[in-house]
């Protein structure tokens, strides 16, 4: 029996249909009705979509086409990254108030370690204060589960939505996934809930009764982690949340340069794999940095915050404006850096407010090809001309 002085309070936190939340909140008359948020033309994807919607079996990542088809009542409505990042930014300065230790998973999800409270505070009488502030002073529904472990509060919240509250308490852990279907388990995906219910497994409960060495032969490493979660065992930490965290490289040059098609292949390359290590780590990045060094050392930074993203085109566009705004002393070069920073988890990976679907393909095919042959693999066209840049003698080897 675990000692009471161990247990561990962990609440999961989520922002409700978050897209179409702010929608709605932006404009009333969206209110009650079917929403989705997306890209405005039939080439587009579903980027969010209302309760309302998915009972007509409308879902996330769905191109817009099939959307409208499932539900022609449904009003479209286009995505404003700015307005997410200011509003998500807006509910964890409320959390980072209140909250002792806080981890923002990503734009619109957070769990909170209460662990302690519960001696001086009741942790569940918190945490529904905690939701009516953030409700009052945002607008957003938001609805959050606390339990044992981040799994348990993390399932226990879906399970709660829309605009609930849950509390899972000690030594109900199993008992409660037993019901629950198998895909309903974090980490357990499309493919591999398919090949569970070809094994006759349909819920948690069947999951957990099967013998961690079976487990172990059939899935590997990731059965071994299923078994445990079926158990409701989680002991990973909830991670202090940071806005500081940032990647970023620079160059530089072995010859100081005013060359703009160069500056701007290396401004291209350079943003590009940071964007690809953005979306390996699963993460977002809600501030660019571009810092520039003339010859006589010089330095100018300049850098502006974004709605939370990961898409190359949006990164690119934003780097080559503040390049534009930075580089205008018409001087020979001598550095220059790109910083993502503002970083959160997520993987909203591609612009599904504007993007296509082939584009979006497109963007996956490239990742993998990156992921399985290197980050230099595949670039953008004006980002190869490597072998011009190498003859000039321009960029360092380190």
């Amino acid at each position: 029996m675990t000692n009471p002085a161990d247990r561990r309070f962990i609440s999961h936190l989520d922002l409700d249909t978050f897209f179409v939340s702010v929608a709605r909140l932006d404009n009333s008359k969206l209110a009650g009705k079917p929403v989705i948020v997306g890209g405005l033309s039939d080439r587009g994807i579903v980027a969010s979509c209302s309760y309302e919607t998915r009972a007509f079996g409308v879902h996330t990542a769905m191109p817009m086409k099939i959307a409208r088809r499932l539900c022609p009542a449904a009003e479209i409505v286009n995505g404003d990254p700015d307005r997410y990042s200011q509003l998500s930014r807006d509910v964890t300065e409320i959390i980072r108030e209140q909250v002792p230790l806080y981890e923002k998973a990503s734009i619109d999800e957070f769990y909170a370690d209460l662990t302690g409270m519960d001696r001086y505070f009741g942790c569940s009488l918190f945490m529904s204060e905690l939701k009516q502030r953030i409700t009052k002073q945002t607008g957003l529904p938001i609805s959050y589960a606390l339990a044992s472990n981040k799994l348990l509060s993390k399932v226990a919240t879906d399970e709660s939505k829309p605009n609930g509250q849950a509390v899972v308490d000690f030594g109900t852990e199993r008992e409660y996934l037993a019901p629950l279907v198998v895909r309903k388990l974090p980490g357990v995906g499309e493919k591999t809930s398919s090949l569970l219910r070809q094994m006759g497994v349909s819920t948690i409960r069947i999951l957990s009764e099967i013998p961690l060495p079976m487990m172990q032969s059939r899935f590997g490493k990731q059965g071994v982690e299923m078994h445990r979660r079926s158990h409701g065992i989680d002991e990973s930490p909830v991670v202090p949340y940071s806005e500081q965290k940032s990647i970023g490289t620079e160059e530089t040059f072995e010859n100081d340069t005013i060359d703009i098609q160069f500056l701007h292949r290396e401004l291209v390359r350079m943003t590009e794999k940071l964007s690809f290590q953005l979306r390996q780590q699963k993460k977002l990045c809600g501030c660019v940095t571009i810092k520039l060094r003339y010859a006589d050392f010089n330095t100018e930074v300049r850098q502006t915050v974004i709605g939370y993203t990961s898409s190359d085109d949006l990164l690119l566009k934003t780097a080559k404006e503040l390049f534009k705004k930075i580089y205008d002393r018409r001087q020979l070069v001598r550095l220059l850096g790109v910083r993502l920073s503002h970083l959160v988890q997520g993987q909203y990976q591609i612009d599904l407010f504007s993007d296509t679907v082939e584009n979006i393909r497109l963007y996956q095919a490239m990742d993998h090809i990156r992921s399985r042959f290197g980050e230099n693999a595949v670039h953008r066209s004006i980002a190869l001309q490597l072998n011009d840049i190498e003859k000039k003698g321009y960029v360092s080897k380190l």
